[in-house]
């Protein structure tokens, strides 16, 4: 199971969304908005993200790192309402 990080609650908070460890195999975050309805899941389980990486190897390696993910996701990321679009504000 994957512990959701302040950053990602306050990156969610900030979209107006609510989040919750994902009941979905595979994944660390469902997304749901204020009526509770469940709009994504997101982030998938043995993947790093950059709360997690800053944690575990620092803020300058997960910088990098949010560097390379917003390059190899740049289409996905843009499309409002999506799953990348999601992942990319609160776990990135």
């Amino acid at each position: 199971m994957y512990d959701i990080t302040n950053y990602s609650y306050k990156q969610a908070d900030k979209l107006g969304v609510v989040i919750k460890p994902s009941k979905v195999k595979g994944k660390k975050i469902d997304v749901y908005n204020k009526s509770g309805e469940k709009l994504k899941s997101i982030g998938a389980l043995g993947m790093g993200d950059y709360p997690t990486y800053i944690k575990e190897k620092g803020n300058d390696y997960a910088e990098e790192r949010r560097r390379l993910y917003k390059i190899r996701h740049e289409k996905d990321r843009k499309i409002k309402g999506s799953a990348g679009f999601f992942a990319d504000r609160i776990l990135w």
